[in-house]
């Protein structure tokens, strides 16, 4: 419970259905935990351990902060893409300066892509069923 007394700084990101929230905790040694596990157990490809780590390497914070992610909804790649851009908009509240370094790696742009709905007489959104002719 000490966690909760401590300085932090929160950021939101999202991606499909994914929502994360991540709170950066001030003079941490660069752990991180998301929903109360460990990055490593929570997300098991190190793409998505790799992509959640980017934010804080490209910025060199790595080893500064104690990372805490809150994310729900969505699939596994999706929720490591919304914790993604949680963790580098929570940097910019740290230190205003980071703002060219994120932006030229492209996390702090919101990917809008969304599944789109089924239509009706289709099979997907778009597949129409086979033509036969008798």
């Amino acid at each position: 419970m000490a966690e909760t007394q401590q300085q932090y700084y929160e950021g939101v990101g999202r991606r499909k259905e994914a929502t994360a929230r991540a709170r950066l905790y001030v003079g941490g040694a660069g752990k991180i935990t998301v929903n109360d596990r460990d990055l490593a157990q929570y997300f098991g490809r190190e793409i998505d351990i790799a992509a959640i780590k980017a934010p804080l390497a490209a910025t060199g914070a790595d080893a500064r902060y104690n990372v805490s992610v809150h994310v729900q909804g969505g699939g596994i790649t999706g929720q490591a893409i919304a914790s993604q851009m949680a963790i580098a908009r929570a940097l910019l509240k740290v230190d205003e300066e980071y703002r060219a370094a994120l932006r030229s790696a492209g996390y702090l742009s919101r990917d809008a892509r969304e599944k789109e709905r089924k239509k009706p007489g289709l099979k997907r959104a778009r597949k129409a069923p086979t033509y036969t002719k008798r």
